[in-house]
């Protein structure tokens, strides 16, 4: 996929979960999926500087 199609697909699964889930409910992905993206981040860099 390109960067594109890549954020592309990412906001059609956001726009289609906004559609069902509560406000409540939506926070609480957007701080799950926020903290899974910068553990993933950290994980990569690590695993960058330490040569796995």
């Amino acid at each position: 996929m390109t960067p594109i199609q890549v954020t592309a697909a990412v906001t059609a699964a956001a726009n289609l979960l906004a559609e069902v889930m509560t406000e409540d409910e939506l926070a609480l992905y957007a701080a799950v999926f926020a903290q899974l993206g910068d553990t993933l981040a950290t994980i990569a860099v690590v695993n960058d500087s330490s040569g796995q």
